[in-house]
Order: C-alpha cells, then structure tokens, then sequence
C-alpha cells in the first residue's frame, strides 16, 4: 500500500502554476505546500498589524480558486501550513470559496501554535507543531488541511500516519516520513533546482517532486512523468542536507537519524530513502520569535579606475560625523574591479554601507542627506547605485523553546468539532551521537591544485543567526580524502568569515557527507540583513570555488 504525496510548494512566492500542474501531471493521493519561513512569518506579522483578518498567505487562497475542483475529482487532498499567522482565518476563506462554486469540500485546520501574548514584544511566537493534528483532521475525513506554524515535515508526516495508522511511538517509520518530507518541503530543490551540478540535466523549469511513502517508513523520491529537472542521489543528498545541523533531526513527532539514512537510485528520476531510525522526540518545543529590531538603510558607492583603496578611506571619513551616531554601522568594499577593463562597470568596485539603529531618523534623512551632499565634494567619479531612502525596519529572529504539555495543540474539523492533540509522552534529552570512526586515508599520490567543488558537492541554508553548509562526496573514492582533509580549521582558512565564529562538524558517512554548522554568522536572522547573503544561500558555492591540493586520482 502506497501513499503519493506530493509539493507544491517551497516558499511564499514559489511558482504559482505548480498546484495545477501537480494536480495533472500524473497520480497523487495528497498535495502539500510548504508557504512558511522565518522571513515569512515577519511578513505576515505585519501584514496583520495592518489587517488583523490577514496573516495568511493569500497565494494559496488564489491558487485554490482555479484546482480545488480539479483535486476533488481527482480525490486528491490538500494540506499545507499557508494559515500563517491566522489558518482559522483560511480556513474560513476557503470554505466561501466551496460555496461559491458548489463544491462539497471538507476544509480543516490546525491550531494552537500562536504563542504571541505570552512573549510582549514580539510580533509574532509560534511553536512548531507536528503531524499528529494535521491527521486527526484527515482521518475525520477533512478534503484540506490549512495549518499554522508546523514543521515542514508534518505536512507529510501527518498524512502518512492518519493513512498507516501509525501510532506516536512509531519512531522509525515517522522518521522516515521525516526525512522524505524534508526532502519534499523545498520543492524543485530536490528535483535539480539550485544544485551544485545543475548541468547534468535540463533544469531549465525542474517539475515538482513527490514521495512515494510506504507502510515501514521507506519511501521513493520522484517526479511527474514528463517534467523538466531530475532526481537523482545527488540531489536527495544536497536537500537532506540543507538547514541541519547534527546527526540528530529533532522535531516535535520524533528525532530522526541522519547518520542511518540510505539513498540508492532506484531507476530514472527515482531515490529510494531506507534504513532511517528514529528516537523519542526532545522534551521541548521550538517557538520561533519575530520582533521587529529598529530600521536600517544602505547606500552603495560606485568607485571607478585607479586608487580605489584611497577613494573608499575618502568616503568614509566624509561619512564618519554623521554615522557616529548610529548604532551599528558596517562597511564593505567589494572589489569587482578589474584592472584595463572594457567596459566602465568592470572598472569599478562597490563600497556598501549599511546602518542600523532604533531611531529611523538616523538610518534615514541624516544619512541621505550626507551622501547626496558628497556628490560634488568627494572622490573623483562619485555616483551610487541608487540614493537611500527613509530606512525601512528590520525584523529579528530568535528561538526559545517550551515543554509540549504548555501547547495547546488542535485539530478544528469541518464541522466545528475540536479535537485536542494529546503531546509527546516519551522524550529523551537531545545529544550528539558519537563521531563515527574515518574511513582509512588515501594513500600519498601526486595532487593538483583545483576547485573544491571539483569532486564535491554543497548546499547551505539559515537557521536563525546560524548557516549550515553540507558538503558530499561525488564517488566513494573521494569520501576518505574529504572527511580527513575538511577539517574545520580548514574551512575557516577556506572561508575567512568564520574564522572568529563558533563551528561544528558533523560526519555522516553513509551520506558521504561532512555538515558544518556556522554559528552567528547571519547575526539577528535573515529579516535583519546582517551580510551580503542574508540567508547563506551561496556559502556553499563559495566553499565549493576555493582551491586546494587534491589528489590526481580523484580527478
């Protein structure tokens, strides 16, 4: 017995077609849809500071208007956590749109992860929920599930248990389900998109992927038939591998082991994931808090030609008096310049500028003034890329956590029945696993300076302040040389932004794979703009461009 769940969607904004297409492309059971981030729920706070009936993600309300009749005659059911900040709110607005076009839909959701007054301050505190509401809605026969705040894998470990009937201490089979939902939740992220060897197919418009999820927690990674992008073990491993941490995935159903995962091709565009064990999960919840932090304003200087380095000191110290009194200023000089260039734009180098503070008129008018006063009276060639604004507020992110009992976690059916979602009853204390032993090192040969990202794959993600870059081994030949040669010294010579922040390595052999956690390096969360990458996205690919002496036999 076989459970088709399919994605529909990674983030906010995704590609709007892709329920429709989903939908036709070939057999489904359940179709998710993953609208929630960090980012996001920020965004939704302040949509509802300006409509308290907001808070929702409106795309998927419109994406219904045109395939919740499509996926009635299909029988195929909906469950996705696009309620945000308010999922009573849509599930309400969903049922209007049943009635309006006369279609007997069953709209359920989930609710209790709206911590908000308990934390003054903050624009919005949700704990991440799990599974077990999202299937005491389906197993009540709910046709759509809209939740809250859940983890991005309840949206497939709820179907799956509601369908098996699996109980809350199935620990091995929920973590499979775990990890073919964290495989799912980025949508064509599994499926080629943003993968480190995109050029092994045509990923030009990558189809969506779906999970095909068995009764003992295996499942198959795959696609519609016919849709561009590919799967393949790579690309499980680079989306297995984004926004983790240890070995130990911890989540408020289960904790899942990473270190037991097997991924084995299992024909064109197919990945059987296997042998995943799971333990009880940690005794706390995750609540995830976003409060707005002060404003901030950034100018871009454009410096062209010679004396680049004396043109930015020039600049700032023009700029100084008014950004003394700023709370948090931060220069960096981006050389893009190149020397006898063609063309004017390859001349020329980029000094950014970014400020913070509480007060918005000090990231505002005071530092606009300053710089369009320069723009006659500085270094020679003076322009910027855009002149800045009033300053616009920033968000920041942190987590705290809290016992399960202290949620009031429930499921709120079609026909107005509440059904409370009991909380883990066993838990166990999260810890890291013992390093697993190296493989024996390669034997002494002749080495070629050459890109990393030669024999190695990467993929880097935000949690929170922190980044992860996950790192694998393309063949089991290059696996010893990697995990003796990647240390974390290494990285930190390899990327000089960590050299003063916390990391940790992770080892997960039976990936081929090394997983680094970078602490503090995204500062206060993505909303708080703290670098250039704000989300870490390409941290991977900068690992992966660094060169080092790698040996001739792996090439």
């Amino acid at each position: 017995m076989t459970l088709r769940i399919g994605n529909a969607s990674g983030f906010y904004g995704d590609r709007f077609d892709a329920m429709r297409e989903m939908l036709t492309g070939g057999e489904l059971d359940v179709l998710t849809g993953d609208y929630l981030a960090e980012l996001t729920m920020l965004i939704l706070g302040r949509d509802r500071l300006k409509d308290p009936g907001a808070g929702y993600a409106r795309t998927f309300l419109r994406q219904l208007e045109e395939c919740l009749g499509p996926a009635r005659e299909r029988g195929v059911r909906i469950v996705a956590n696009a309620g945000g900040l308010n999922p009573a709110g849509l599930a309400s607005r969903i049922r209007e749109l049943a009635d309006r076009t006369g279609l007997p839909v069953r709209v359920a959701h989930v609710e209790g992860d709206d911590l908000t007054p308990l934390h003054p301050g903050s624009l919005a505190a949700h704990a991440y929920l799990g599974g077990f509401g999202v299937a005491a809605c389906l197993r009540e026969g709910a046709d759509v599930v809209v939740t809250g705040r859940v983890t991005d894998a309840a949206l497939v470990t709820g179907p799956a248990a509601a369908h098996f009937g699996w109980a809350p201490t199935d620990y091995d089979r929920l973590a499979g389900a775990v990890v073919a939902g964290h495989v799912l939740e980025c949508g064509t992220q599994a499926t080629g998109g943003n993968y480190a060897f995109f050029q092994q197919g045509d990923v030009r418009r990558p189809g969506f992927p779906l999970a095909e999820l068995h009764e003992d927690g295996t499942a198959v990674i795959t696609k519609h038939p016919g849709t561009g992008g590919f799967v393949d073990v790579g690309t499980v491993t680079a989306q297995l591998l984004y926004e983790t941490q240890g070995a130990r995935y911890a989540g408020p159903d289960v904790t899942a082991r990473l270190d037991t995962v097997r991924l084995t091709q299992d024909g064109p565009d197919r990945v059987r994931i296997s042998g995943v064990r799971g333990e009880a999960p940690p005794p706390t919840l995750k609540v995830g808090l976003n409060r707005l932090g002060g404003f901030r304003n950034e100018v871009a200087f454009v410096l062209t030609g010679l004396d680049i380095e004396a043109k930015a000191a020039l600049v700032r110290e023009q700029m100084e008096p008014v950004l003394a009194k700023a709370a948090e200023v931060r220069w960096d000089l981006v050389r893009t310049d190149r020397p006898d260039a063609g063309t004017e734009e390859a001349a020329s180098a980029l000094l950014r500028l970014v400020v913070r503070d509480a007060n918005q008129e000090i990231v505002g008018r005071a530092l606009s003034g300053a710089a369009v006063e320069l723009a006659l009276a500085s270094y020679p060639g003076f322009h910027v890329l855009a002149p800045p604004g009033k300053g616009s507020p920033y968000g920041v992110f942190e987590d705290v956590y809290v016992p399960h009992g202290s949620v009031d976690h429930v499921a709120v059916l079609h026909d107005g029945r509440r059904l409370p979602v009991a909380p883990a009853q066993e838990t166990a204390v999260l810890d890291d696993p013992p390093t697993p032993p190296l493989p024996e090192p390669l034997p002494e040969g002749p080495t070629r300076r050459v890109p990393l990202g030669l024999i190695a794959g990467a993929r880097s993600g935000d949690k929170g302040g922190n980044a992860n870059i996950g790192v694998w081994a393309r063949t089991d030949e290059a696996w010893p040389w990697l995990a003796h040669t990647l240390t974390v010294d290494l990285l930190r010579e390899l990327l000089p932004e960590t050299a003063e922040l916390p990391v940790t390595r992770h080892d997960l052999p039976h990936l081929r794979a090394l997983n680094f956690v970078v602490e503090g390096i995204l500062g206060e969360g993505v909303a708080a703009q703290h670098r250039f990458d704000p989300q870490a996205k390409a941290l991977g690919e900068w690992l992966r461009s660094r060169h080092l002496d790698i040996p001739e036999a792996l090439l």
